[in-house]
């Protein structure tokens, strides 16, 4: 009877233990923060983005102006020069506006500076994170700002300073 106890209870245990998980989360939009090459890389992309946000508008107050030019002298002008001279704004206007798109559109010059400066910096990330899961035996961990959704969250298995530690950064961050 003992026996059929004993295996019974390490049956359990083994089985429960099988199924035990360890799961943990982290900040990654706090542990981007902490780290100064993403900071750096953060400003060089505003810097991008106001540069070319500037040539944008001045080749749009550049329309404007011909705009304005073209309706003070239109009672001025024949039909054939009136034809020249909104074709040529209408040109400059899709030529502006091609190079807007071509700087911010989705697929944009913007778009993709920003990621191939970034994704250096979100593998380096990602990397630590493997290696705190792997010392930490954590089968899943998830980030608290990505799209799971997380409606409680325990302090204690905030990985965030961790993964700084390892990343070789010192956290701001208080744990209660």
């Amino acid at each position: 009877m003992k026996k059929t106890i004993f295996i019974l209870f390490f049956t359990l245990v083994t089985v429960t233990g099988a199924f035990a998980q360890r799961f943990a989360y982290v900040d990654s939009e706090y542990i981007l923060k902490q780290m100064p090459e993403y900071s750096s890389a953060q400003k060089q992309i505003e810097a991008l983005s106001v540069s070319w946000q500037k040539e944008v508008d001045q080749r749009f107050q550049e329309i404007d102006r011909l705009y304005k030019a073209y309706q003070a002298d239109q009672v001025l002008m024949t039909a054939d020069m009136k034809k020249r001279r909104e074709a040529e704004i209408a040109d400059k206007e899709k030529t502006a506006k091609d190079f807007q798109r071509q700087k911010f559109g989705p697929d944009g010059e913007l778009a993709s500076k920003s990621n191939a400066i970034i994704k250096p910096i979100q593998d380096k990330m990602a990397k630590a994170i493997q290696a705190v899961a792997e010392n930490e035996n954590l089968d899943m961990v998830f980030d608290k700002n990505s799209e799971v959704i997380m409606l409680y969250a325990n302090p204690r298995y905030d990985k965030s300073a961790d993964v700084l530690t390892k990343l070789g950064l010192k956290s701001t961050k208080t744990t209660k």
